[in-house]
């Protein structure tokens, strides 16, 4: 082989291994800034079961949600289980219904100390729960308003003034809930991270849209919860479901991915109420999670949004058991509802998780956030 000729081969050879290389150094940045949460809760009573949980899918999860009232009034039993997740190589949230001042004070010496004890392993508080779904189906936040409007600054404001939503931010603790409505005034209401509740056989596509639209327009953090299809057991959708449910959200850019775990099915269930399908659905995810890296960091946006009327919180949940729902928990469905329905409709069939649901609000612009915009009462072909 003639020297000019060896010399070129071996340049194309190095430019080639360093293109190689540069790409495979990205996909390193990638996946060390893709910061993805996946895991299961526990809401058993005691730290023995919560031990055993820890050991069965610590293998194939990072992220363990202990969404136990038990454990979040025992000091102790509380902190054995962080203790347990944290060896354990898992990041973990803690439920408090409330952050106590006067039944259990330990609450708040608790919170002071939970960062530097187990450091970026405790990631927040999950404070409540479903406060929007409480309000739309039970009247939780208030019961009385004079319009959408006074509806939405009632729901906001006594959610953001409450004791424990006032010590999260005083403490800066980062402040987590999951819903299946509302995620909008979920946000406005001082929440960091909202969970999208994927089950009770409402269209998963179309709940993703309201909450990733939510947290997009007010740069918020989504992720995504799977919880029961049904009221009666075995309450949890096949394995097969939750596997499609969890890459739908993984692949619409959710940070966490968690499995709702309650109760006990069946009664010698030592796990809850989860079945070994149902894990080894949540193993083949982890595996695909670490084969399919997301890119840019983990961030996937939509580029199309449709706009709904400011202050208008309408529960939107339609299928065979649910027919209708209501606004605020307080009107019916009124005549905005069958277009606005049937624009939703128009642009899943078109869009699918390429398409987010916000709502007419000036203190956020759409403009850079979306390449294609729809108003509510648009015709759409």
């Amino acid at each position: 082989m003639k020297p000019k000729v060896f010399a070129l081969l071996v340049l194309i050879f190095l430019l080639v291994a360093a293109i190689v290389g540069f790409q495979r150094l990205n996909l390193s940045e990638d996946l060390a800034s893709d910061e993805f949460y996946f895991g299961v809760s526990f809401g058993g009573q005691t730290p023995e079961e919560a031990r055993g949980l820890i050991d069965k899918v610590k293998n194939y999860t990072n992220f363990f949600l202990i969404n136990s009232y038990d454990l979040a009034t025992n000091e102790t039993a509380l902190n054995e289980v962080c203790e347990y997740a944290t060896q354990a190589g898992l990041k973990f949230t803690v439920y408090f219904e409330f952050i106590s001042r006067v039944t259990y004070p330990w609450h708040q010496t608790w919170l002071d100390s939970a960062q530097t004890r187990w450091n970026n392993s405790f990631l927040g508080v999950y404070l409540h729960d479903e406060p929007g779904g409480k309000q739309i189906d039970d009247q939780k936040t208030f019961s009385a308003a004079a319009n959408y409007s006074e509806a939405a600054n009632l729901f906001v404001g006594n959610t953001a003034q409450s004791n424990s939503m006032i010590d999260a931010k005083t403490k800066s603790v980062q402040t987590f809930t999951s819903d299946y409505v509302l995620y909008w005034w979920d946000y406005l209401s001082g929440y960091d991270v909202v969970f999208v509740e994927l089950g009770w056989q409402l269209n998963s596509t179309q709940q993703i849209a309201l909450c990733r639209g939510a947290a997009t327009m007010q740069n918020k953090i989504w992720g995504a919860i799977l919880v029961w299809s049904q009221y009666e057991p075995p309450y949890m959708a096949s394995a097969q479901e939750l596997y499609q449910d969890m890459l739908l959200a993984y692949g619409a850019g959710a940070k966490y991915v968690s499995v709702f775990n309650y109760p006990t099915y069946p009664k010698d269930n030592p796990y809850g109420v989860l079945s070994e399908e149902h894990f080894r659905a949540m193993e083949n995810f982890w595996r695909y999670v670490r084969a399919n890296p997301r890119p840019k960091g983990g961030v996937v946006q939509a580029n199309t949004a449709l706009v709904l009327p400011s202050d208008y919180g309408w529960g939107m949940r339609r299928n065979e058991h649910l027919p209708v729902d209501n606004i605020w928990g307080l009107w019916p469905e009124d005549e905005k509802v069958p277009i606005i329905l049937e624009n939703i409709n128009k642009l899943l069939t078109q869009y699918g998780t390429d398409f987010d649901i916000v709502f007419d609000d000036i203190r956020f612009n759409l403009n850079d956030k979306y390449n294609r915009v729809y108003e509510w009462d648009q015709f759409i072909p």
